[in-house]
Formats: C-alpha cells, sequence, structure tokens
C-alpha cells in the first residue's frame, strides 16, 4: 500500500520528521516570537521531507494549527495528538493530515486494530508509537505503519529526559514486524544522537524540541551531517590487527 508520508521519508537525504510545538512537557514557550508559518518555512528551507504537528494540549496545541500546517506546505503532515476514536480520524483527515499518531499504551489491542483499520481506509498513514516487543508485536498491518518507539515516558506527560537505548533495544523487533519505516521519536538532543540511531538501521527520526530550541537549525544539521559521515567512514574503517 502506497504511502506519501513513508515514501517522502524514505526518499530523503534527511529524513527527519520536524515538528511542530508550541510548548514542551513542562510548558516553556518553543516558539519564541515566531508564527506557526515562521516554523514550517525554517524546516522547509533545510528540506525536512515531513511535517509533525502537535496539537495536543498538553503541548499548547489545537486543531488550528494543524490546519496552519497544512495551508502552510506541502509537505506530508503528521497530527500528533492523543487518538482513540474513529472520529478524531475523519477530523484529521479533513484538516489535511497525511498520517495519524496512535499510541499503544493508551489503547487496547481490539482498538488498534480498528483504528488502524480505519486510517488506512482514509488514506491516512498510521504512525504507531510503541515502548514494548508486546506493543510492537500486537500491531496489525504493520508493514503498511510508521512504526515508532517513543523514548519517552508518557504516564510522566514525557517530562523525563528520554531514552534512546529503548530504540535500540527494540529495533530487531520493528523489523520482526515487517514494517518499512522504524523511527525513532522523542528525547533525540543532540546531532550526534541522531546520526547514531540512523547508523544503527533506524529509517527516520522524529525530532521536535531540539530544533526547535537550536540557534541555528543549519548548524545542527551540518553538525549531523558530519557525525553521520564519520560513522560510516568509521563502520568502513578496516579492523585494527589482532
Amino acid at each position: 500500500m502506497s504511502s506519501r508520508f513513508i515514501d517522502s521519508l524514505l526518499s530523503a537525504d534527511r529524513p527527519l520528521i520536524m515538528e511542530v510545538k508550541r510548548r514542551d512537557a513542562h510548558g516553556n514557550d518553543l516558539f519564541e516570537g515566531r508564527s506557526v508559518a515562521d516554523v514550517v518555512a525554517d524546516f522547509e528551507a533545510v528540506g525536512s521531507p515531513c511535517i509533525s504537528v502537535v496539537t495536543g494540549r498538553w503541548f499548547g496545541g489545537t486543531g488550528d494549527m494543524l490546519r496552519e500546517v497544512v495551508e502552510a506546505t506541502d509537505r506530508p503532515v503528521l497530527q500528533k495528538d492523543f487518538i482513540t476514536r474513529r472520529d478524531q480520524l475523519h477530523s484529521a483527515k479533513s484538516l489535511g493530515a497525511s498520517a495519524v499518531l496512535l499510541t499503544a499504551a493508551l489503547l487496547p489491542e481490539s482498538s488498534m486494530g480498528t483504528l488502524v483499520t480505519t486510517a488506512l481506509s482514509l488514506g491516512l498513514t498510521p504512525f504507531v508509537e510503541v515502548t514494548t516487543e508486546h506493543e510492537i508485536a500486537a500491531v496489525p498491518e504493520a508493514d503498511a505503519c510508521v512504526m515508532a518507539v517513543n523514548n519517552k515516558d508518557i504516564t510522566a506527560k514525557e517530562r523525563d529526559l528520554g531514552d534512546v537505548e529503548r530504540s535500540l533495544g527494540l529495533l530487531p523487533n520493528l523489523e520482526r514486524s515487517g514494517t518499512r519505516c522504524p523511527v525513532s521519536a522523542s528525547g533525540i538532543d543532540r546531532p550526534e544522537v541522531a546520526a547514531r540511531l540512523l547508523g544503527a538501521g533506524f529509517a527516520g527520526l522524529l525530532i521536535g524540541t531540539s530544533l526547535l530550541r537550536s540557534h541555528s537549525l543549519p548548524d545542527w544539521l551540518a553538525a549531523f551531517d558530519e557525525a553521520r559521515r564519520a560513522g560510516a567512514a568509521e563502520s568502513l574503517s578496516p579492523l585494527p590487527p589482532a
């Protein structure tokens, strides 16, 4: 099944889903005087293949923000919110989303199945957020979904620092699920960490707060590119003699 969101991410030189988020988990302003359109323009200028928009109230989001982002870009857009009902999927579709967040920790397996099936029938890509092996194994039609490990703890309202080792530990399970788009999401605070995750085998990353807080997005990405090159060169270097 074709997915504009997945295809855009997999074909990108920098497979980074950049996120529009008004506030961090502690309530701190991340826009710093910028408008939604300003943030989207910054992301487009550096070639973000997909854009995520947080519409959840925890982070100062609204449905209108989703509409603003969709109107400001031609990139596929992910709506990040706690979606638990089919009518929310229809709303996301009507507002122009290409993908929707489904959080496994919040959904019974039967509800996950219904929402995945409904999203796909509407032409929406399920962006399924998981934190355990069991959650991964319970996702139906994973081959048509983005399977994303959340490095943060939603039970703490994502106020923790995050642990990318969770992503690295669950990557084999993601690969066995059949998804063609394993993603690591949240808690990716430095370019070197992002490069390490892609080098390990993730097809994409979702990064929000660290990019919005960066004083220079081009400089952050230049450091990311350099870290990727260094990692690739290291992997190609001959082993030292025994």
